[in-house]
C-alpha cells in the first residue's frame, strides 16, 4: 500500500521515509508548526518545508491557519487532510457486526452499529460476514475509492502480522487476511478483538497522557489488551493477553478452550450467564423470568439490563464474578505496575455493580507500592471501542508493504 498511497513519481526510499515520518506524527501528535515538526524529526526547517508543500500538493495533508505569536510572523499550523484517505474497521462478536467508515484524522465519517448476525465457524457464516463488509463499502459512495486499509476483530487466538486467525475461520492453509483480500479487492489485515478495543480507547478514549495501560474486556469471554509505552503489546505471535486462560479454579466447567479451570469459566459474562440460568431454574426469583419469557433464550444483554433495574440476583451473581475477577486483575496490577486499568466490554455495563467488586478486591490483593499509582476506570468508548479500535489499527498498518 505504500506505493500507491504516495505519489509514483517519488522514488526515493529516503524521501518516503521522511514522508512516513511527517505523517506519523500528524497521526499521533496532531497539527503543527514546520518549525515544531522540524525539530520532533530532527530536520532542517527547509527539509521540513519542502516535503510539507510535496505531501500539500499531493492532497494528504492541508494548513490549518496561523499561530499567533509575539512579534515575528505568524507561523502556519499543518496536518493531515481528512479527506485524503479512509479507512473501514469491522468488529465481529457472536450476535451482531459493527463496522464504520473513518477518515484520516481518526473521525468516524458512517457507520452501522448492531448489524444482526450470528457468528458460526462455517464457511457459509465466513461468506455472510463479507457480504455484509462489500454492502457496506458500496454504500460508501466515491469515497470508496480512497480507502486503504480494512481490519477485522476477531476473538481468540490472532496473528496480525501472519494474517492467520487460529480460533475462527481457519479453513484452509491460506491466511484469512489473504482470503479476506482477494474477496473484497481491498487490503484487509486482522487483530484481536480486545487489543482492537485496548487500542480504540488509547488512541480516542478514556486514556489521557498515560503510557502503560491494561484493558480488561469483560464480554462473554475474557480478554486483556496491553499497552506499553504507548505501544500494543503482541507477545511473539500476537497471542498476547489470554488473561481468560489462566488456570485457576479446580472445577470441572470446561472452557471453551477445551481445558477446565479456565478462569474464564468463573469470571466472564459466560459464567454469569450460566450462573443466572442454574439459580432461576432452581426457583430463585429473579425479574428475568418476566424478561424472558423462554431462559433458553436469555442473553448477556438482558442480563446487563436487569442488572441496572436491581434484580437482587443479578446483582448478587455480578458482585461475586466482580471480587473474582479484581482478585486476579490485582495480580496483573502487580506484574505490570500499569498507570491505567480500564475496564470494558459488555459486563462493564453494569458501571458500579461490577466495578465496585472489582476495586474492593484489588484493593485488597494488589500490593499497595504498586497499585497506588494505578488508576481503574471504566471504558469510554464502550461499545464502539472495537469499532474505533479497528479502524485505528487499519490506520496505523497504512504503510505496511
Amino acid at each position: 500500500m505504500v506505493k500507491n498511497f504516495f505519489l509514483k513519481s517519488d522514488k526515493s526510499p529516503k524521501n518516503i521515509q521522511i514522508k512516513k515520518d511527517i505523517i506519523t506524527h500528524f497521526i499521533t501528535s496532531g497539527n503543527d508548526t514546520i518549525a515544531e515538526l522540524a525539530k520532533e524529526l530532527d530536520l532542517s526547517v527547509p527539509t521540513v518545508t519542502k516535503f510539507i508543500v510535496e505531501l500539500t500538493d499531493q492532497g494528504l495533508i492541508d494548513e490549518f491557519g496561523k499561530i499567533h505569536t509575539p512579534g515575528g510572523r505568524h507561523p502556519s499550523v499543518y496536518g493531515l487532510k481528512p479527506s485524503s484517505a479512509y479507512f473501514v474497521g469491522v468488529d465481529m462478536s457472536r450476535h451482531h457486526l459493527n463496522i464504520a467508515l473513518m477518515d484520516f484524522t481518526g473521525n468516524i465519517v458512517s457507520n452501522q452499529m448492531g448489524i444482526p448476525y450470528t457468528y458460526e465457524n462455517t464457511p457459509d457464516s465466513f461468506d455472510i460476514l463479507c457480504s455484509y463488509i462489500q454492502n457496506f463499502i458500496d454504500r460508501t459512495g466515491n469515497l470508496k475509492q480512497k480507502i486503504f486499509n480494512i481490519n477485522l476483530n476477531i476473538s481468540g487466538r490472532v496473528n496480525p502480522e501472519s494474517g492467520y486467525s487460529y480460533s475462527s475461520f481457519y479453513f484452509s492453509e491460506h491466511p484469512i487476511s489473504e482470503t479476506l483480500t482477494n474477496k473484497l479487492n481491498f487490503k484487509v489485515g486482522i487483530d484481536n478483538d480486545t487489543r482492537a478495543m485496548a487500542y480504540g480507547e488509547y488512541m480516542k478514549g478514556v486514556v489521557d497522557g498515560e503510557k502503560n495501560v491494561i484493558f480488561v474486556n469483560v464480554s462473554w469471554g475474557l480478554g486483556i489488551g496491553i499497552i506499553i509505552d504507548g505501544k500494543p503489546y503482541y507477545g511473539t505471535s500476537g497471542f498476547s493477553g489470554e488473561f481468560g486462560h489462566f488456570p485457576i479454579f479446580e472445577n470441572e466447567i470446561i472452557c471453551h478452550c477445551g481445558k477446565k479451570g479456565c478462569l474464564e469459566t468463573e469470571a466472564s459474562g459466560m459464567a454469569i450467564h450460566r450462573m443466572i440460568l442454574e439459580r432461576a431454574t432452581q426457583g430463585e426469583s429473579t425479574i428475568l423470568t418476566e424478561m424472558v419469557k423462554d431462559m433458553s433464550k436469555l442473553t448477556l444483554t438482558d442480563i446487563i439490563k436487569a442488572t441496572n433495574l436491581e434484580d437482587p440476583l443479578c446483582i448478587e451473581i455480578m458482585e461475586e464474578v466482580g471480587y473474582k475477577l479484581g482478585k486476579y486483575i490485582a495480580g496483573l496490577i502487580n506484574i505490570f505496575n500499569p498507570e491505567l486499568v480500564i475496564i470494558g466490554g459488555q459486563v462493564a455495563e453494569s458501571e458500579g455493580f461490577i466495578m465496585l467488586p472489582i476495586r474492593s478486591a484489588i484493593k485488597k490483593y494488589s500490593l499497595n507500592l504498586v497499585n497506588k499509582d494505578t488508576s481503574i476506570v471504566t471504558s469510554k468508548l464502550k461499545n464502539k471501542a472495537g469499532i474505533i479500535g479497528a479502524c485505528m489499527i487499519a490506520r496505523s498498518r497504512l504503510f505496511n508493504e
